[in-house]
């Protein structure tokens, strides 16, 4: 009978310790990049290509207005697009390539779901996330990545602390500009055309037929009529908050 109670209060040990692992809340890193010395500012667009296609209507504008911007990508979005990655790879000057990860789950050590997607769920499975990551661009030729951002943009503190063993800066941002690309044109655009110096956007370039994609371009517009340049996150000093820049 004690055999019996020490092994039930063993397992409910168990269950409560799991619990309050998934209840941890996660963390979502902001990130600036310092101000401008001169001139109206500058900001750092950075674009996500989750998996799908490539909304060509955003990377038209970026190629033809000569607007620089960190394109993070997935091992399922380089499959399916080699097109776009050949666009990017021939404008260094422009687009900077780094790591949003293997199969696109979040970088979270714990089981549970975000945003409706399953998070990768332990220590090692976050490490492959990142790993093949950076392998599938490796494949692609060109600078191995530096940054890295998780699917959607939330971890857990231990797996950043991980990522960044790893030798990755972890990629934040200051202002989410289409929502996950679920925002309509209107907002989209409001909210990037209201960047200030120093701030990092996070918008979608993998979503051709949603609204959001047509106000990220409305909105990177504005900010050039209003004089703002565009830097790349690896030509700009970062800062944010966990820790999680140098």
């Amino acid at each position: 009978m004690r055999l019996l109670q020490r092994h039930l209060c063993m397992i409910a040990m168990s269950l409560v310790a799991i619990s309050s692992a998934q209840a941890a809340p996660l963390v979502e890193p902001t990130l600036h990049i310092k101000p401008a010395a001169s001139g109206a500012g500058h900001v750092a667009l950075t674009l996500d290509a989750c998996g799908g296609q490539t909304d060509t209507r955003i990377l038209s504008a970026l190629v033809e207005n000569k607007i620089p911007a960190t394109i993070f990508v997935t091992g399922i979005w380089l499959k399916r697009n080699a097109a776009a990655v050949e666009i990017m790879r021939a404008h260094p000057d422009l687009f900077e390539l780094e790591n949003h990860g293997g199969r696109h789950v979040p970088a979270v050590d714990t089981p549970r779901k975000i945003y409706g997607i399953r998070s990768a769920g332990s220590p090692e499975a976050v490490q492959a996330e990142v790993e093949s990551g950076a392998a599938a661009l490796a494949r692609t030729g060109g600078p191995a990545p530096k940054w890295f951002r998780g699917a959607t943009a939330e971890y857990s503190p231990s797996a950043i602390a991980m990522i960044r063993k790893l030798g990755f800066k972890v990629a934040g941002f200051s202002i989410n500009g289409d929502g996950g690309s679920l925002l309509g044109a209107r907002e989209t655009a409001r909210r990037i055309s209201a960047a200030k110096d120093g701030d990092v956007i996070i918008s979608h370039i993998n979503q051709p037929t949603h609204a959001a994609g047509e106000g990220v371009v409305q909105g990177l517009l504005a900010l050039k009529e209003k004089g703002m340049t565009f830097v790349r996150l690896d030509d700009a000093d970062g800062f944010g908050n966990n820790g999680t820049t140098d």
